[in-house]
């Protein structure tokens, strides 16, 4: 619907004085932020409007974080959107010790979107909409009944809403005018970061980034920059087939040296009762005679139950 995907953007004191202030106070944040939305924006605008609402909301996360997935607030919202973890959750984001996909860029847009769509429905509104990402929908609500009114503007000069919610709707337009025109407002020489863009592929239970990056030949600091959900350097132990992202292009070199032997992790089978040699070759799909080798064994050899065998 036509609603959805227009934001009626607003010029007015509220918003001049927000204009004012990143032009001041926050310009080098401004101008930090700015740089780094490049590295999303393209990412970002397109999941709006995949699910039909305006891209400007791709704004928003400039003045939640400044497009910073590591960044976490007081009250322990985390990533470029500011999820709690309630919310994330409640939006399908899965936050555990292995991972915080608040801190996924790609996942925590979708919920982004998701709980928008929501919050849009709700109040047939973006100034509310963007209020109540904010302070929760049962504040906006609260507000609005008692302020008897539907226009943020008029609820905001009343005293229902908190200081930090009255300024954010008007911080949210001054950023979208400036981020759409930077020039005209004095934002000229940006160092703007390229476009973040990745390859997925999928690994093995508890692969190490470490591994990851010696096989896509890259700094491991690219690798947990691009994975900034996986806050224990290593893939989740309880998931077979996850999905990690890799530097574009190197897809092809990292499933060469992923899977060749020199830097496959050392496999081992503990032998279980009544298990042959030729069962534990087909099991693993590799071949009796290098499993014999590799364990310096023939195939006729006896194994007993608990031992350990390497795979090749």
């Amino acid at each position: 619907s036509h609603s959805f995907s227009s934001f009626p953007i607003m010029m007015n004191d509220k918003v001049t004085e927000f204009i004012r202030f990143f032009q001041e106070k926050g310009d080098e944040f401004f101008s930090r932020s700015l740089a780094r939305s490049q590295a999303y924006a393209d990412m970002m605008k397109r999941i709006f409007r995949e699910k039909n609402l305006p891209e400007e909301l791709f704004y928003l996360a400039l003045i939640e974080s400044g497009y910073n997935p590591k960044a976490l607030s007081r009250a322990k919202a985390s990533g470029i959107w500011q999820f709690m973890a309630k919310t994330a959750r409640r939006f399908g984001l899965v936050i555990n010790k292995w991972v915080d996909e608040r801190r996924d860029p790609e996942k925590s847009t979708y919920a982004a979107a998701e709980y928008l769509k929501n919050l849009y429905e709700l109040f047939n509104c973006w100034d509310l909409a963007a209020a109540g990402y904010n302070a929760g929908e049962k504040k906006v609500l609260w507000a609005m009944k008692k302020a008897k009114s539907q226009n943020f503007w008029e609820i905001s000069r009343h005293r229902y809403l908190k200081r930090e919610t009255k300024r954010y709707v008007p911080m949210f337009h001054a950023a979208i005018l400036i981020a759409k025109e930077p020039q005209k407002y004095g934002f000229s020489n940006i160092a703007y970061h390229p476009p973040l863009q990745y390859d997925k592929v999928k690994v093995p239970p508890g692969t190490r980034l470490a591994k990851i990056a010696e096989a896509a030949q890259t700094d491991l600091s690219i690798i947990q920059e691009l994975n900034p959900a996986l806050t224990k350097g290593i893939t989740p132990p309880n998931i077979s087939q996850f999905e990690v992202k890799i530097p574009q292009g190197q897809k092809e070199l990292f499933e060469r040296n992923f899977y060749s032997r020199s830097s496959a992790a050392e496999k081992i089978h503990k032998v279980k009762r009544g298990e042959t040699l030729s069962q534990i070759a087909k099991k693993y799909k590799v071949d009796l005679e290098e499993l014999c080798q590799r364990n310096d064994l023939s195939p006729k050899s006896r194994i007993r139950p608990g031992m350990n065998l390497q795979i090749p």
